[in-house]
Formats: C-alpha cells, structure tokens, sequence
C-alpha cells in the first residue's frame, strides 16, 4: 500500500484545516501534545508544519504534500495542485501589507529607506525592497509584530485578513506587497508516482468540492405542473434545477443548490406559489 506524507498547518490555520477536511470526509485529531495527528485513512500519514516552512520540505521530497499559503511558496520547486480559497476568518485571500504608526512620516515605499522594518516574512520583505530599489534593515519578528512599531521598528510587514488588528494598533497601511490564498501543493517526484498521484488529486478533488460547497444547500420541493414554471422562475442555481415527473398525475420533483443566506427568503415565495413538501438539507461536498 502507497501511502502520502501530508504536512497540515500549525498555527491559525489549523482548526479551519481541520475543519475543511471533515467536510471533504476525513476526520483528523490533533492531540495536544503530539505533531503526528491522526486521519481515518490508511494511505495518509499527517504531520502539523509551520506553513512558513512546509514548501521548504515538500521541495526536499520529506514531504509529499502539504497544505500552505501561496506566500510561503515563492521561489520554491513544488507543483501547486489546487488553489483552496479559505483562511482563518473569511473565504478570501489574505493581504501582506506594509504599515506604520498613524503619526509616521512614511507615505510611500521610498520612504523605508534606512529604516527598521520587522516581518515575519523576512524572505518575502527583503524581495520586495529589492524591487523597489530600496535599502532597509529587515529584522525577523517572532510574533506579536503589530506592536513592534514605533517602538522597536519604523515599519512592519504583517499579514492581514480585514485590516481590525492593525487599526487597533494604530497603525495604517502604506502599500500592499500580495494577495495570498492556501494552496495543495505537491513534491514533483510523488507526482510521477502513479498511486501517490492519484492520491493527491483525489485528495485535491474533495477538498476543492467541500469548498464549493461551502454557504450552499438544496432544496427539493413537488410542485404542481400549472405551477411549475412560477416555481422554477423563483429557483437559482448552480446551472437548472433538476425536474422529475412524479407518478402522481400532473405532479412534478424539483431539486436544485442555492446559497444558503437567499434560502430564507425563497422558501416562502415557493410555499405561496404552489410548491409542497419542501426540504433543504445540508451540502458537504459539490463537484463541479
């Protein structure tokens, strides 16, 4: 039996990890005193890496696969197999921005020359500086960067989901360095094994599908044939809902996916146009 080593984030984007691959089918537990959670799958051995150093192993081919940020990816020889558009708070890319005190002088990228800047991403930073041409001391900040400036740094470079964190710091934005979303990525030789291969974009197919479906869910209802086309008019979804004669003279299955946040106020519409019998149920999974 072929089995993958997967690298699962440590830190903020464990428990939203966690959280993904239950609906893609997989139940991980982290124990708390152990690096090697487990997964109910015997093709899978799991281990909890910082995102920042994942790309680095799966170049190495210590890893096979792992689950990190596109940040943490530059520059580093891995295949990207999925995009996974989720983070710790929202579904939507996270921001590596350049910011300062409210009060600083500094307005522009230009004006970091000379200047103290802590980052966690010192790799990331330094590439950036270098394109604009300016020269800056980069210092690594072991956490807690937000408040590293003024008092021991000009600047910092942090990531960012909504922006609340450094306004309750004082600080403001002066540039935004990338956009970052969470990728699936891979060791090019476990790719050119057939069986790991197959793994990993299974593995990539489902956790792609439990996204998808995420803020959706489906609706079947019967509905009467002089009611039906009111009722599908009243339906969005994903492309056309999906319509079956009953055994019932002149009566008609329906089902379809909506976003969940619209359902609320679909669900009366339908009932007061003729529709009977509706069920929403829950989606874990939609593959496209």
């Amino acid at each position: 039996m072929t089995v993958i080593k997967l690298g699962l984030p440590k830190g903020s984007l464990q428990e939203a990890t966690v959280a993904l691959f239950a609906k893609a089918g997989f139940t991980v537990n982290i124990s708390s005193r152990s690096y090697f959670p487990t997964i109910d799958d015997d093709e899978i051995d799991c281990m909890l890496i910082r995102p920042q150093e994942s790309a680095r192993y799966v170049e190495l081919g210590l890893l096979d696969v792992a689950v990190t940020g596109f940040d943490w990816i530059l520059k580093r020889d891995v295949v990207e197999v999925a995009e996974l558009v989720y983070s710790k708070q929202l579904r939507r890319p996270v921001r590596w921005v350049v910011a300062v005190p409210n009060d600083s002088p500094i307005t522009t990228v230009k004006d970091l020359e000379g200047k103290r800047i802590a980052t966690e991403a010192v790799e990331l930073t330094e590439q950036f500086l270098a394109k604009h041409g300016v020269t800056a001391q980069v210092e690594f900040s072991w956490g807690a960067t937000e408040v590293k400036a003024p008092y021991l740094a000009d600047a910092i470079v942090d990531v960012t989901e909504t922006g609340s964190s450094l306004k309750a710091n004082n600080l403001r934005i002066v540039h935004e360095i990338l956009q970052s979303t969470t990728r699936l990525i891979a060791n090019r030789l476990a790719l050119q094994d057939p069986q790991k291969k197959t793994k990993i974009d299974d593995l990539a197919l489902l956790l792609q599908a439990a996204l998808t479906a995420h803020g959706k869910v489906g609706l079947l209802l019967n509905v009467h044939e002089k009611n039906l086309a009111t009722v599908e008019a009243l339906l969005p979804s994903m492309k056309s809902p999906t319509v079956s004669k009953l055994r019932a003279e002149g009566w008609y299955a329906v089902s379809t996916i909506v976003d969940e946040d619209i359902v609320r106020r679909i669900i009366p519409k339908l009932k007061a146009n003729g529709a009977e019998d509706i069920v929403e149920y829950p989606l874990n999974k939609v593959v496209p």
